[in-house]
């Protein structure tokens, strides 16, 4: 059993969420983050006491900020805005997003800047690890002030409100918590907004989305090493000095990784010979086409690690200088921005990927059978996988359209410029799915043209490959469902089983 992980709101990694989102790893907070929670929350206090405006606590939200608001109503309040904030539609998130959600929101307050108690703080910790997952809708964030309409559903069960997944079922708030054992929370001054302000949930899909990013592109290199070898690409496109002399890491680590895939073939060296000067591009340029998105994301990834333990609420406690101060560290901007750059760089790997397949299927082409199966004609072969493939690219092409570019002012135009860094997430998310699906496809493909060169040594790492998709996927003599055959290799993709059985053979790839 996996030993639970510690939190002090500054140290969280991305293999560290993916643990929780995924596997159910338990949680408890350090030492040192119960104390500045509670001194942050002494703080707050005080400021009651000594009859101060604080935003949210003894004001309104928003355009209603100038309200002022009784001590004697400051409860209300905070279940107020938990209730009236919660206004998402769509379908929910899935449990892997919620809980990745729930643990950035329990890591930024954990920092001690948020002025909640430690009680909330704690109740947040036996949801996670109780595994009570609240039912968030999809939709409704603007990514300014925060996820607040998500958020706030996240919160409502915390209430005995809003609806859980809990055991496999869906039930009502109270119902999730009495089973889980877990009491309700009577909200002090405070945390209801302290709940609903931060970039938590655009922040957790991108975590999710930056993970599995980095695992496909490596597959991407994979799936570019066997179309160079069935495609008898010539191996001096990879040499070492070209990429050397213009030294973007991306493309030096995929013409590496190229290399060491192919490492061994006969196939590729085969070609030497060959009259043909220069391959297309699809082939001749993949490590610069699939590193400079690798470059994106690795930008992706620091914007996402910072902001995982990043205090990104208002208003901020520094209990130091006993002081409570409004600000804007809410505004998902940083977030949106990495999610669109990383969905035009997926698109892209997409893109090259697909024109691959089509040199694959296209005997004018590739010289191979026309659409990789014998008898076409009677047989369709892998035709109409490439036109899923052209689908599924054209559909990246409208969803890689950046949602930052976009701002719709809210609250009376007291919060007129928002970062829309939740929907560049959700479409980035999107964007990886289909690209999977591509990368599976040119996989399939890949391992059909394989078949036919039995006399000649494939490399060490597109051996492999091919031997892990032949474990699971039989070569395709006639038509049949082809779908099928697609949906188990995106989950050899999706799951990494492929990547692990490559890396078994060459070792890791970068």
């Amino acid at each position: 059993m996996m030993t639970p992980i510690e939190l002090d709101g500054n140290s969280l990694t991305l293999e560290q969420c993916i643990q929780v989102a995924r596997n159910n790893r338990k949680i408890h907070l350090s030492k040192k983050a119960f104390s500045k929670v509670t001194e942050a929350r002494n703080c707050v206090i005080k400021a009651l006491e000594d009859n101060k405006a604080i935003y949210g606590l003894t004001t309104g939200f928003g355009a209603l900020s100038e309200k002022v608001i009784s001590h004697e109503q400051t409860k209300q309040l905070q279940k107020n805005i938990l209730m009236s904030h919660a206004a998402g539609v769509g379908k929910c998130f899935d449990k892997e997003t919620t809980r990745a959600t729930m643990l950035l929101k329990i890591n930024d307050m954990a920092k001690g800047h948020s002025g909640v108690t430690t009680e909330l703080l704690q109740t947040l910790v036996d949801m996670l690890n109780k595994d009570v997952c609240p039912m968030i809708p999809e939709k409704g964030s603007v990514g300014a002030s925060g996820d607040l309409a998500p958020l706030a559903h996240m919160s409502l069960v915390l209430l005995g409100k809003g609806s859980a997944l809990f055991a496999g079922k869906v039930m009502r708030g109270d119902v999730a918590m009495k089973t889980a054992k877990i009491g309700l929370v009577d909200l002090k001054a405070g945390e209801g907004l302290a709940l609903i302000n931060g970039t938590q949930v655009m922040t957790a899909i991108g975590v999710i989305n930056v993970y599995d990013a980095l695992k496909l592109l490596k597959i991407a290199d994979i799936a570019a090493g066997i179309s160079m070898e069935v495609l008898l690409a010539s191996n001096i496109e990879l040499d070492k000095r070209i990429h050397e002399v213009r030294p973007h890491m991306g493309q030096i680590i995929s013409a590496n990784n190229l290399r060491r895939i192919i490492q061994g073939s006969e196939i590729v060296s085969s070609h030497k010979d060959c009259l043909r000067i220069q391959d297309a591009y699809s082939l001749r340029c993949s490590p610069q086409v699939h590193g400079a998105s690798l470059d994106a994301l690795h930008y992706a990834k620091s914007v996402i690690e910072i902001e995982m333990n990043a205090a990104t609420g208002n208003p901020l406690i520094f209990e130091e200088a006993e002081q409570i101060v409004s600000g804007g560290n809410f505004h998902g901007q940083p977030v949106a921005l990495a999610m669109d750059f990383l969905s035009v760089a997926l698109s892209e790997i997409a893109n090259i990927s697909e024109r691959r397949i089509e040199r694959l299927v296209n005997p004018q082409l590739s010289g191979l059978p026309a659409f990789l199966i014998k008898d076409a004609g009677l047989n369709s072969g892998f035709m109409i996988a490439q036109y899923t493939a052209a689908s599924l690219v054209s559909e990246n092409k409208s969803l890689a359209h950046p949602a930052s570019v976009d701002s719709i002012p809210t609250s009376a135009n007291k919060e007129d410029h928002v970062s829309m860094g939740t929907i560049s997430a959700r479409k980035c998310r999107d964007i990886l799915k289909n690209v999977e699906y591509v990368i599976a496809i040119e996989l399939l493909c890949a391992a059909q043209a394989m078949d036919l060169f039995t006399n000649l040594k494939a490399g060490a790492g597109t051996m492999e490959a091919y031997r892990c998709i032949r474990q699971n996927i039989s070569h395709m003599e006639e038509d049949r469902i082809i779908s099928d055959d697609i949906n188990t290799m995106y989950k050899l993709v999706h799951e990494g089983a492929i990547l692990q059985e490559v890396e078994k053979k060459i070792g890791a790839l970068e």
